[in-house]
């Protein structure tokens, strides 16, 4: 049985980068928040924290514009290095918009890989939320080490100066590119700590791929497998009518995790789409490729190789990979440095999730063998893992070798002094793999630097080829997506087949944005009890066709709805001789009536499908809709059935 349910479709941008979402969405009386990824890409408005002193960057002359009065010291917090201007101050980050939403609405948290949850501890210990949260078992786990990892990072540095003076917006005006770009300032926090991260992951509850979980009755949600990474997932949210897919970061290659799962996805209601490749120019495969060659390349003339990367994640399939590669060209006995406050974790914990890696990988489990190469390395003795530099480090290392150490941003962390150390060279290189940041810009406090520098970005998330034949193959009545994929990058804006291109016109979003979804919800399931059911005695109107008309007290909890007998509740105000309502309600009658009981001050305005009735005095709002009116009137009980006998007498019955 079907019961009317106005409820409409809405979803909140609160990122403005596609890589790093941040989503709301809002239907069927329920609010889900869809990952919570942290913009780090502030930290390259920063200068680095080095290590150890640093005679260059302690050095550095302080700038100040012109149209500035000198009494502000802005020399302080703004210094000039290699041409260009910094913040010199602890690095800060741009988390999600959280004043967009209340966030004490928020009923629960899907989180689909470990990239893009990075800013859940802003959200869990610095907000009013009190929902749950969502995640695999090893985006739970990994997602720890990254946010630890980056902690002892900071908490290593001496920088404990806030640089606030230049986010006035008389001041932000005048600063040159890129600091006068800054997107929202005044937001960027300092990292969180220790405690706000184990505060925040124990509110964390994990799931299987293809588990089912309820939200309130109303939704049901399931996590299935992405192919990006260990333990990512894309989401699956249903109501009894409706299915949105929620599909974040996604491979479709060959690699270390279980291959992505596309059949839950088809023929969804909606399809929210984000997180594609941050280079789509740039071959995975052929990026591996280059990094091998020009890794060993450096390494038979002598010189280093420092590959700034994240603890987790491609770094396997590089370790994989170039481990191969050296051994074929003779280079077998070069030392491989793995340095990272949770290296031992990281390496360790990639064999033990067995059930969440490929099946390839998952074959060599029953040998026994390891997953990864990496543990055999170890085992040799050619693969070397460190917390830092200073932990036997100096004492262990050999050269030439390759370093394979954070962070990618080279704005802390182990990866600054080998960039100071090693710079000076033109036998070393640094190889950037990671494609959240621009090599030039995470070079640009270092310069001039001598050593040979190589990109080769390894994004596999899907690029817009890949994007553009599922979304075909999926078939979705409705597409949502950044706006920024249905135009080609700036710097490539002839590149028409860097887009999404689909036979109807996508809904787009940037950030703030609010975007209404064209899916209206008119029908609610409705259980009957078996009682009220046995009482009922259908007539047939014609063949196959039989009414019966049915009056009974409906029983709603967790968004569950259930009609009982009215002889079966203990309420004393049964029903005798009942009507039944019907038709629209007219909003001059109602209002007339209204005066006519002696309600004054009423005011009516027009909304989007019906009528809004606003009583001034009695700080009460009356939102009438078809098929559905809602009486907000601040807990007067007395007042809302007072206006409810009102509108009964306005409407039809037999």
């Amino acid at each position: 049985m079907r019961i009317p349910n106005s409820s409409s479709m809405k979803l909140y941008v609160l990122s403005g980068q596609p890589s790093k979402p941040c989503y709301v969405l809002r239907f069927n009386h329920t609010t889900v928040m869809l990952d919570c990824g942290l913009d780090v890409s502030t930290l390259l408005h920063y200068l680095p924290v080095p290590l150890v002193h640093s005679e260059k960057f302690s050095k550095l002359p302080g700038w100040c514009p012109r149209e500035v009065p000198a009494s502000v010291k802005l020399d302080t917090e703004l210094k000039e290095c290699a041409g260009k201007v910094f913040l010199d101050g602890e690095p800060e980050f741009a988390i999600p918009e959280f004043d967009l939403v209340d966030m004490s609405e928020i009923d629960a948290i899907l989180i689909s890989n470990y990239h893009c949850m990075l800013a859940l501890p802003y959200l869990t210990e610095y907000t009013n939320f009190r929902g749950i949260i969502y995640a695999t078992d090893p985006t739970l786990y990994i997602g720890r080490q990254y946010m630890d990892e980056m902690v002892e990072y900071l908490s290593r540095s001496s920088k404990s100066v806030k640089a606030t003076k230049w986010k006035q917006p008389n001041i932000i005006s005048c600063l040159p590119y890129p600091l006068r770009d800054a997107v929202l300032p005044t937001m960027w926090r300092q990292c969180y700590n220790k405690h706000d991260i184990q505060a925040c992951l124990s509110k964390v509850q994990t799931v299987g791929f293809n588990e089912h979980k309820d939200v309130f009755g109303a939704l049901d949600v399931m996590a299935i497998s992405s192919g990006f990474c260990l333990g990512s997932s894309n989401w699956v949210i249903c109501s009894q009518y409706d299915k949105i897919s929620y599909l974040s970061g996604s491979s479709t290659l060959t690699t270390h995790p279980r291959p992505m799962e596309q059949s839950a996805l088809k023929n969804s209601d909606v399809l929210i789409m984000c997180c594609l490749t941050q280079t789509p120019t740039a071959n995975p495969d052929t990026m591996i490729g280059e990094f091998c060659v020009n890794t060993a390349l450096t390494l038979k003339n002598g010189g280093n190789v420092l590959v700034p990367c994240y603890s987790s994640g491609v770094v396997y399939d590089l370790l994989e990979c170039l481990s191969g590669h050296l051994e074929s060209m003779g280079l077998g006995g070069v030392p491989l440095y793995f340095v990272s406050p949770v290296a031992d974790k990281s390496l360790a914990y990639s064999n033990i999730y067995a059930e969440w890696l490929s099946q390839d990988k998952q074959s060599k489990i029953y040998l026994p063998e390891s997953p990864f190469p990496h543990a055999e390395l170890i085992k040799t003795g050619r693969l070397q893992h460190f917390s830092s530099l200073h932990d036997g480090f100096s004492n262990e290392m050999r050269t030439p070798c390759v370093v394979f150490c954070g962070h990618p941003s080279l704005r802390f962390g182990d990866a600054v002094h080998l960039v100071e150390l090693w710079g000076k060279s033109s036998a070393n290189t640094v190889v950037f793999t990671e494609p959240d940041f621009p090599y030039l810009e995470a070079l640009a406090p270092f310069q001039p630097l001598a050593m040979k520098v190589s990109y080769c970005p390894i994004d596999t998330s899907l690029s817009f080829a890949q994007a553009n034949k599922l979304i075909k193959e999926l078939k979705p009545l409705h597409l949502v997506l950044p706006k920024a994929y249905l135009s080609p990058p700036l710097m490539l804006h002839n590149r028409t087949d860097l887009v999404i291109d689909t036979d109807y016109a996508p809904l787009s979003f940037k950030r703030r944005d609010m975007v209404s979804i064209p899916v209206k919800r008119r029908y609610e399931k409705l259980d009957l009890h078996p009682e009220l059911a046995a009482t009922l005695l259908p007539t047939e109107v014609r063949p196959g066709i039989a009414v019966a008309t049915v009056t009974g007290y409906l029983h709603a909890r967790d968004n569950k709805y259930l009609l009982k007998a009215v002889e079966d509740t203990k309420d004393p105000n049964k029903l005798k001789n009942p009507t039944h309502l019907w038709g629209n309600l007219d909003v001059q009658e109602f209002v007339k009536k209204l005066k006519e009981r002696g309600v004054t001050d009423i005011k009516v305005e027009d909304s989007p499908g019906g009528h809004i009735v606003l009583l001034q005095n009695d700080d009460t709002l009356i939102q009438i809709e078809n098929g559905s009116t809602h009486v907000i009137c601040q807990g007067n009980e007395q007042l809302r059935k007072h206006i409810r006998d009102i509108l009964l007498t306005c409407l039809q019955k037999f």
